[in-house]
C-alpha cells in the first residue's frame, strides 16, 4: 500500500528539483552586466582591420579601408587615408557607461530574441540628471555574456542603435560586424564630405519619420592583447 504522504512529498521533492535550476539561472540586471564587462576586461588592448560602408542619406562617401586600435581604460583610434565616417558613440561606450554600476540604475524590462537567440533586455538610466545619456537600452545574450544590440539615447547625438555580430573574438566579446543606425538630423557630418544638404529640391510632404542612415563595419585581422604603445594614440 502506497503512504500517501511520502507520495507527496516524493512529488513536491521532484517538482522542486525540476524548477531549481531554472530558479538558480535567473540573474539580476546588474549580475548580467557585471558578466559583460568581466568578459570584456579581458582585453587590455587590440588591434583590427576595418572596412567601413556608410548609407546615409544626401551623402556621398565611398568605403574606405581603416585600422583601429583600442587601449585600457579609454584610448582609442581610426587611422585611415580616407573621411572615416563614423558617430561620436564609437565602438564600445555600452561599455563605459555600464563599467561604473554606481552611475547608473539597471531594470529588466523584457525578453525578446535576435536571429533566433534569447536576449535580456535592460534599461540603463543615469543616476544624473547632468549626464549627457538619457538612456542606454541593452539586448544581452545571457547564456554567452554578450550585448547583441545596443541603443543609446544622448541629449546631444539623439538615438543610434547597433547591432553586433560575434565570430572568432566572442571569448573577448569584440564583433566581427557593427551596424549602426543613426539619426541623420542629429549626425556631425565630418569636413570634406559631399553633401546634398543645401541642394534645391522639390518640397515633399512631411511625414513625421526621422531620417535615418546606416554605418557598416566589418572587423578582421584582430590583435588582442599583443601590447600597443601609448604613443599611437598621440599621433
Amino acid at each position: 500500500m502506497i503512504n500517501l504522504q511520502y507520495f507527496r512529498l516524493s512529488l513536491f521533492a521532484l517538482a522542486f528539483l525540476l524548477i531549481a535550476p531554472t530558479v538558480h539561472a535567473q540573474k539580476t540586471p546588474n549580475q548580467m552586466l557585471y558578466a559583460v564587462v568581466q568578459k570584456m576586461s579581458k582585453v587590455k588592448d587590440y588591434s583590427a582591420e576595418a572596412n567601413i560602408r556608410s548609407d546615409i542619406p544626401m551623402i556621398r562617401i565611398l568605403p574606405v579601408n581603416a585600422k583601429v586600435y583600442f587601449k585600457q581604460k579609454d584610448k582609442f583610434k581610426v587611422e585611415s587615408t580616407g573621411i572615416v565616417l563614423l558617430p561620436k558613440q564609437g565602438f564600445n561606450d555600452f561599455y563605459k557607461i555600464i563599467s561604473d554600476s554606481t552611475t547608473y540604475t539597471a531594470v529588466l524590462t523584457g525578453q525578446e530574441k535576435i536571429l533566433g537567440v534569447p536576449v535580456q533586455v535592460i534599461n540603463i538610466i543615469p543616476a544624473l540628471d547632468t549626464s549627457d545619456l538619457i538612456l542606454a537600452k541593452l539586448w544581452i545574450d545571457a547564456a554567452n555574456n554578450l550585448v547583441l544590440k545596443s541603443q543609446l539615447t544622448t541629449r546631444t547625438n539623439g538615438t543610434m542603435l547597433i547591432e553586433y555580430t560575434y565570430g572568432a573574438q566572442k571569448t573577448y566579446g569584440l564583433p566581427d560586424k557593427l551596424v549602426f543606425t543613426v539619426d541623420v538630423k542629429k549626425f556631425k557630418i565630418p569636413k570634406g564630405v559631399a553633401t546634398d544638404l543645401n541642394k534645391p529640391s522639390a518640397p515633399k510632404p512631411s511625414t513625421g519619420k526621422t531620417k535615418n542612415g546606416q554605418i557598416f563595419i566589418n572587423l578582421t585581422n584582430y590583435k588582442v592583447n599583443g601590447g600597443i604603445s601609448d604613443a599611437i594614440f598621440k599621433k
